[in-house]
């Protein structure tokens, strides 16, 4: 694909999405009760002058939304309204619930359809309303336990854009209380004393889980280990269904490190959600493809195989999504890195 999206989504329905040329980031936030006939702006980031919220943050977990003929029920004031074409299942009346972004299974299709949705319309803001103030007097934590340029960049980005403020750390397993012994769960009671919402990278697998266990602002999962990487799925998914057309009945092939690639995993919990796909799995046999993944696929009725033959398999593949052998996943066994590295690479033949 010669263009990327991102997309990344907060936990009171705020999404960010790029513009695809301009790879820029924009949030917004919905209420999910009109989703399906409105956009909106809804509270807490509302900019409404007549209104001046209780507490200057997103509303606690878990949020529950009802339709109230365009005026929020949670915090009982009027949202502001953009009309949009929406295909998406969702009716007026139904509710939506969403408090933590942390996995890939926790979105059903009728979820990702509104998310995506949304995206659409915040493609357009981004481009036609700079110095956008929706988020103004909200702040956003992004607390990285590993290195990232793009994630962290993209949610600062969009935030800013949108009027919030960042507090930051890129290297928090090296410069925060971390470094003094200091429990995760300890870092995220003090960190959420700061902010209104974070943004987490962590090393540990499960460390998303554990964190939105212990905090009461939402938690946004944007790398977890080997585990997953939730709103990096979110654009992927996106991103095919704009450059292919469509997400049911196609072919991906999964190519790389597929053993500690979190995305892969995000992925493919994701494409299970839609109908006739199947996945090829390319990869060197030390980072095959985990069996929790291929279980769940199976249990899902979704065609998989695994195949060493990369040029074989792009050849019958709608998408060919490929992933860097980890090197910092091997730990003391560069001998095995040594081993998986440079075996597929993407060129002209392929």
């Amino acid at each position: 694909m010669a263009s990327s999206t991102s997309l990344n989504m907060c936990s009171n329905g705020a999404i960010g999405a790029c513009n695809v040329s301009k790879s820029q980031n924009a949030f917004m936030s919905f209420c999910p009760d009109l989703v399906g006939k409105k956009l909106v702006n809804c509270m807490p980031i509302c900019s409404s002058a007549d209104f001046t919220p209780l507490r200057n943050s997103f509303p606690a977990k878990p949020l529950n939304w009802e339709s109230n003929g365009g005026v929020s029920k949670k915090f009982g004031v009027p949202c502001h309204v953009v009309d949009v074409k929406s295909t998406n299942s969702f009716k007026v009346g139904q509710k939506f619930e969403l408090s933590d972004v942390l996995e890939a299974q926790q979105f059903d299709r009728d979820t990702l359809s509104a998310i995506f949705e949304v995206a659409r319309e915040m493609e357009k803001v981004e481009k036609n309303s700079p110095g956008s103030q929706i988020l103004k007097g909200y702040l956003m934590a992004t607390l990285f336990y590993e290195p990232s340029t793009r994630t962290r960049l993209s949610f600062e980005s969009a935030m800013k854009r949108l009027g919030g403020e960042v507090l930051t750390t890129e290297n928090a397993r090296e410069f925060s209380s971390a470094a003094k012994g200091e429990t995760l769960e300890d870092s995220i009671r003090t960190v959420e004393g700061y902010s209104d919402i974070i943004v987490m990278r962590h090393f540990e697998s499960g460390a998303a889980k554990r964190a939105a266990a212990t905090a009461e602002i939402p938690i946004i999962n944007a790398g977890d280990g080997p585990g997953q990487h939730p709103t990096q799925a979110l654009l992927d998914v996106y991103t095919i269904d704009r450059e292919v057309g469509k997400l049911d009945g196609i072919n991906v092939a999964l190519v790389g490190d597929l053993a500690n690639g979190r995305t892969v995993r995000s992925l493919a919990y994701l494409l299970a959600k839609y109908d006739d796909v199947k996945i090829y799995f390319v990869s060197p046999d030390v980072v095959r493809m985990k069996d929790d993944i291929k279980e769940y696929l199976t249990s899902k009725n979704i065609k998989w195989e695994e195949s060493a033959d990369l040029v074989e398999v792009a050849s019958k593949c709608d998408v060919v999504y490929q992933t860097r052998i980890q090197r910092e996943r091997f730990g003391e066994r560069t001998d095995l890195y040594e081993e998986a590295r440079g075996k597929y690479i993407v060129n002209q033949n392929v």
